[in-house]
């Protein structure tokens, strides 16, 4: 049987996981998958024919040792999926301003290196905001990330000087349609699409991840509004990614918000492209768990032939 070392964290009690649901759909195509966490240093990778980057949602706060990490998976006689170079490119979210370059429509966006200063001002200003968020460049689970507005500005001021005194971060307006609809998560595995989910924040939160209390429910065509042109533009972003010659990655999820705080009513900008660890909620859309097996295994087929 073929050996997968899901790469994953130590302590992962505080965290929805759902990749366990495929483990059973690995073995029927004749993997076995194991949980290893990145901080082990006494793992042989090369015992493995290959190690997902799947739940590792502690790396933001040692990135470094993170990336020693998968350099040392990426150099040892086994594949790693996604690829060191996407994760060193996709790790800090500055990534965002490659993918504009090039045509993709991304929310506004104010980028700040690590210091003190924080014009607070001058940040409502330029993005024509009533609200902003904060947040660092390198993140996960809305760590360090924060809500800012004019009359708790003052308030916020030693906060964020002391989160981002040395580390760079963004600045980008709070779109309320995140709060009235949702934040839309769209998945492909090799390619292919395969579910996608809208994620909503609890009552008086701004934080769609369900560690913080959002609810999660599967956008399915009939019944969400734009779907069409949700797929048509996250597979733009997909598509975009072989421009920019990463190829296609073994599993993406793109997130966007649809641009309704604008007018745009069809238009949807990217928030996020996560192809390091997102997490897939399989558990959403009957069949994911298989479609993520099968991708694998066929990802693997494809490179051995």
């Amino acid at each position: 049987m073929l050996k997968i070392a899901s790469l994953t964290m130590d302590n992962s009690a505080d965290f929805v996981i759902d990749d366990e649901l495929a483990y059973p759909h690995f073995t029927a195509l004749g993997w076995e998958i194991i949980p290893v966490s990145w901080r082990r240093t006494d793992v042989d990778w090369s015992d493995y024919n290959l190690v997902l980057i799947r739940t590792p949602w502690d790396y933001q706060q040692d990135p470094d040792t993170f990336l020693q990490t998968l350099e040392r998976i990426a150099d040892s006689n086994t594949i790693l999926q996604n690829p060191l170079k996407i994760v060193r490119w996709n790790m800090d979210k500055t990534y965002l301003r490659d993918l504009e370059q090039v045509g993709i429509g991304i929310v506004p966006t104010l980028w700040g290196e690590a210091s003190s200063e924080m014009p607070l001002e001058s940040w409502f200003e330029a993005l024509q905001a009533e609200e902003i968020i904060v947040k660092p460049t390198i993140s996960a689970n809305a760590d360090h990330t924060y809500r800012v507005r004019p009359d708790n500005a003052a308030e916020m001021l030693p906060v964020l000087h002391d989160a981002f005194r040395t580390r760079s971060y963004m600045v980008q307006p709070f779109l309320k349609a995140v709060v009235r609809e949702g934040e839309y998560s769209v998945f492909y595995f090799n390619g292919k699409f395969s579910h996608a989910i809208i994620k909503t924040p609890a009552e008086d939160d701004f934080r769609v991840q369900e560690e913080h209390g959002g609810d999660i429910r599967e956008a399915v065509k009939d019944a969400t509004p734009h779907y069409d042109a949700l797929l048509e533009q996250t597979g733009n972003v997909m598509q975009t990614l072989k421009e920019l010659r990463f190829g296609t990655p073994m599993y993406a999820r793109v997130d966007v918000v649809r641009l309704s705080d604008y007018g745009k009513e069809d238009a949807f900008a990217l928030m996020e492209l996560e192809l390091i660890e997102p997490s897939l909620y399989l558990r959403t859309s009957e069949g994911a768990p298989e479609r993520f097996a099968q991708a694998v295994h066929d990802w693997m087929n494809q490179k051995c032939d």
